[in-house]
């Protein structure tokens, strides 16, 4: 996995500064730390409990570094802290490309290989649209940014690429284990990479009148996170075929796009493209070795054997090692693969807007996945074991009604043993345990998740906001200022998860003015000690596939929450 740095951060508290970082999934949870500021010791005895220390009438320009304290013996000292200048809040500018266009989303990767993460953004025009939408377009860029505004490179994925949350789905990872991420996506005819060089015939045109591009070539391709140069580009398997046997003709469900990052043999990241889920679903996994693009394994739920998968894919895709066997393996919804491209099970509840992967239910092994279901004829919503499908709990089919458009799972009340299960929508008017038995009045929303204050029950991330669940009502912990959620309704921030400072989690929003991202960090100190949460694979991958589709929360492999026991520490190495 990564060798990250430190991720040293002093975020302003009050009359000082909560100054917080790693633990490295290296290092043993016995690891202690000496904190200084502007080169001198500012604690008194080494930090065992906790990777955070509020500096209390400190100034709010200080620099910090900390020292790990290893068996008694001081370590070299840390990067210098990055100040959040706003307070707990960090501007990263952007330079547009052009008006009307916005940053939508955002992925992490450690492009340079100095430990501290870059951030990828996909800008997309304002006339983006849904796939059941027709109408031309704007080109779709793909930009990386320091944290300090620097552009690195602008990749524009030119005329045959559609703008739309369905369309590109791009994935950030060290793919060849060079310590340097790479970024990589589905092109066409006229992509020009972060260098100018255009990828395949620069002058065609392949949109027909409706705006669809149902003709011409298709490509993946595999670009340098350093510089946006092309590195790999091959045919994009599953390709489209005839655009009918998709689902329908007029070019909505063949454009269905999933993408993810999976470890399938327990030791390299290998890339996931996929196409369909209404209907046929295909699942390409392809590995980045010796600057080439090579295909591991194909799924297709037409083949013999796979049909149990047919309309069984959600508007997104989780990846977790469910068998335990060390391999990651992609949960596609109401349908599993396994990491060698097999299927593994299907429930048979079909196509949902939301999926979970993650321990909920602490007092029973494995994993479990909870997903809503679209169908009238199915349930609202399930819980069933990662490995095997079997279901744990179900709500009622939604009638003649559309199911839920929204579900959420995550440790939210501590007055619940292990996790809630909540959404908006029919029979999803309660907070509910895992057993499905009502718990309580449901949360203020059902979206996004953080960890952001200083227990390790899970917090409300909605719009703009952060709020903790109460069984009286919501309390609000957090209102970004000039900022704006993405992807209308969804109301999604360009980004979070564990980026920086301790275990807890970051969020980003753009600017309302579209011209920079806000990165907010709490400020709120815990004695709770986890390694970052960047360095469980499971959490890792998934803020990889974070921007895909439907975007999602990440959840780590293990149950984080109230009462937890403390997880062991992470069996990876880093290069």
């Amino acid at each position: 996995m990564e060798d990250l740095n430190r991720g040293l951060v002093s975020v302003r508290s009050g009359s000082g500064n909560l100054v917080s970082w790693r633990l490295l999934g290296t290092e043993s949870y016995d690891t202690a730390f000496n904190v200084y500021r502007n080169g001198a010791k500012v604690n008194g005895s080494p930090v065992t409990d906790s990777t955070n220390y509020r500096d209390n009438d400190a100034p709010s320009d200080a620099s910090y570094t900390v020292r790990a304290v290893v068996d008694g013996t001081e370590q070299p000292a840390s990067e210098s802290s990055l100040r959040f200048t706003g307070g707990n809040y960090l501007d990263v500018p952007l330079s547009s490309p052009g008006s009307g266009y916005t940053p939508v989303e955002a992925s992490p990767g450690d492009v340079d290989g100095d430990g501290q993460y870059e951030l990828i953004v996909k800008w997309d025009p304002a006339n983006a649209k849904d796939n059941s939408q027709d109408g031309v377009t704007g080109n779709v860029y793909i930009d990386a940014y320091r944290l300090n505004g620097q552009r690195l490179w602008r990749i524009d994925l030119g005329r045959n690429i559609r703008a739309g949350a369905h369309y590109t789905q791009f994935q950030v990872y060290d793919y060849d284990g060079d310590g340097r991420a790479e970024v990589a996506m589905k092109t066409a005819d006229a992509t020009r990479d972060g260098q100018g060089t255009v990828i395949g015939s620069a002058g065609a045109d392949h949109r027909n009148s409706g705006g669809y591009i149902l003709a011409g070539p298709e490509y993946l391709t595999m670009f340098n996170g350093l510089t946006g140069a092309a590195m790999s580009t091959v045919n994009y398997d599953p390709p489209r075929g005839n655009v009918s046997s998709w689902g329908d003709n007029y070019g909505n469900r063949v454009d269905r796009f999933l993408a993810g990052t999976a470890y399938l043999d327990g030791q390299r990241p290998s890339l996931i493209m996929a196409r369909g889920y209404y209907t046929r679903a295909v699942i390409a996994a392809w590995d980045f070795r010796n600057g080439q693009l090579v295909k591991r394994w194909k799924f297709d739920s037409n083949s013999s054997g796979n049909g149990a998968a047919y309309g069984q894919g959600n508007h997104q895709l989780s990846i977790a090692d469910v068998d335990t066997d060390g391999r990651q393996e992609i949960v596609y919804g109401s349908a599993t693969i396994d990491d060698n491209g097999r299927l593994m099970y299907s429930t048979g509840f079909g196509h949902g807007d939301a999926l979970h992967v993650g321990d909920f239910v602490p007092n029973r092994a494995g994993l479990e996945v909870f997903s809503i279901h679209e169908s009238s004829n199915q349930p609202g919503s399930d819980l069933h074991d990662a490995r095997t499908g079997q279901v744990i709990h179900r709500t009622p089919t939604s009638g003649s009604n559309e199911g839920p458009g929204r579900g959420v799972a995550s440790d939210i009340y501590a007055g619940n043993a292990g996790a809630e299960f909540w959404g908006s929508g029919p029979n999803m008017s309660n907070l509910r345990n895992s057993s499905g038995g009502n718990v309580g009045r449901n949360p203020s929303s059902a979206n996004f998740l953080a960890w952001w204050d200083a227990d390790p029950v899970r917090e409300l991330l909605n719009g703009t906001q952060v709020d903790k669940y109460g069984t009286g009502g919501d309390s609000r912990l957090l209102t970004g200022s000039g900022v704006a959620s993405s992807n209308g309704t969804k109301s999604t921030p360009v980004l979070s998860g564990d980026l920086f400072g301790d275990w807890r989690e970051e969020v980003i929003w753009r600017h309302s003015g579209n011209n920079a991202l806000r990165i907010y960090a709490t400020s709120t100190p815990t004695t709770t000690k986890l390694h970052t949460l960047a360095h469980d694979a499971q959490y890792r991958v998934a803020l990889a596939w974070q921007n895909t589709s439907y975007n999602q929360p990440p959840h780590p492999s293990y149950f984080l929450g109230s009462g937890m026991t403390r997880p062991p520490q992470p069996n990876i190495y880093v290069r």
